[in-house]
């Protein structure tokens, strides 16, 4: 008789509101970024991410051991090497900070949580960019791509389930892809940052990884400004043999998120990056925000704008709050 107060009926209790969700947010769907830096005695805060460390090689197993405990998607690494050089050298040296410190993961929880390697230069040069220098002092597309091959190969090597290159460099998964397979890593996946956009939200991330960057990205990286040109970069990463594709940031992007997810067939990710969180923990600090509402709300936005996967500092902690 009243069909206007349907809706109204079905939000009565936190059973009725749980029986009808359209969207939910499983310890499975996150994964916990990780930071581990060479040289360390103890774990070192990091200023602008409050709760967030560059781990020790100890203290990281811990965390993949609570991780895998709370029956997380995955944990993917960040190495922050003590010495930078200008081809990014640490990155594909087996002794490399990133490569032991994935030996020591996988050791840890075996395959009972998936081992990510972050597949990128810019924690390892003496500049910051996400590949090799020109003369004139450009990123080098064409001669960064085997060095993303022979680091794709080391982080296999040491036990990465997942690599995830986050260069943004044209062809680099199609690299990858052959780098793998012809050094005997035919199941290692590939999680594409497909979408990765030249964003201002990545501020405390270059404090966690030291970053040695003057200047930007915006030549490589992808303007804020565009949306259907994630669409291609991602069908052009498809092409070339991605098994998971990746927006990030999150929040800003629900939109290029939704598209992506719409024209994909492979699982979706997305990075609720540095800025995010330390955007939500500075209002949560000042009392502005509730914590836990806060952070299960936009991990709810961004699975129901598409992700299958979502990666944020939050990961573990937020297992905790899911079905309150």
């Amino acid at each position: 008789m009243f069909p206007t107060d349907r809706p109204r009926r079905l939000r009565a209790t936190p059973g009725l509101r749980r029986l009808v969700a359209e969207t939910d947010v499983r310890p499975r769907h996150l994964v916990l970024p990780v930071f581990v830096a060479e040289g360390l005695d103890a774990p070192r805060p990091i200023s602008s991410m409050p709760g967030v460390v560059q781990h020790t090689r100890d203290s990281l197993r811990k965390a993949a051991a609570e991780a895998a405990a709370a029956g997380l998607g995955g944990i993917m690494l960040f190495g922050v090497p003590a010495r930078h050089d200008a081809v990014g050298s640490g990155g594909t040296d087996p002794e490399g900070v990133l490569n032991v410190a994935l030996r020591d993961v996988r050791a840890e929880v075996g395959d009972a949580l998936p081992v990510m390697a972050d597949t990128c230069l810019d924690e390892f040069t003496d500049h910051g960019h996400c590949g090799v220098l020109d003369d004139e002092g450009r990123v080098d597309n064409d001669a960064t791509l085997p060095i993303y091959g022979q680091m794709a190969v080391a982080q296999a090597d040491a036990g990465a389930h997942v690599v995830a290159p986050s260069g943004m460099m044209d062809g680099q998964v199609g690299v990858i892809r052959s780098a793998l397979d012809e050094a005997g890593h035919r199941d290692t996946a590939i999680l594409a940052y497909s979408a990765k956009y030249a964003s201002a939200f990545y501020g405390p991330f270059r404090e966690a990884v030291d970053s040695q960057l003057q200047g930007d990205r915006r030549t490589y990286q992808q303007d804020p400004a565009n949306a259907r040109e994630a669409g291609r970069e991602a069908a052009l990463d498809l092409d070339e043999g991605a098994d998971m594709v990746m927006v990030k940031p999150a929040m800003a992007y629900l939109d290029v998120l939704r598209r992506v997810a719409d024209s994909s067939d492979v699982p979706v990710a997305a990075y609720q990056v540095s800025g995010e969180y330390a955007m939500i923990s500075a209002a949560v600090e000042r009392g502005w925000l509730d914590r836990e509402r806060t952070i299960v709300e936009t991990l709810t936005g961004i699975r129901r704008a598409g992700a299958d996967i979502v990666l944020t500092y939050w990961a573990t902690e937020a297992t905790a709050w899911l079905d309150r």
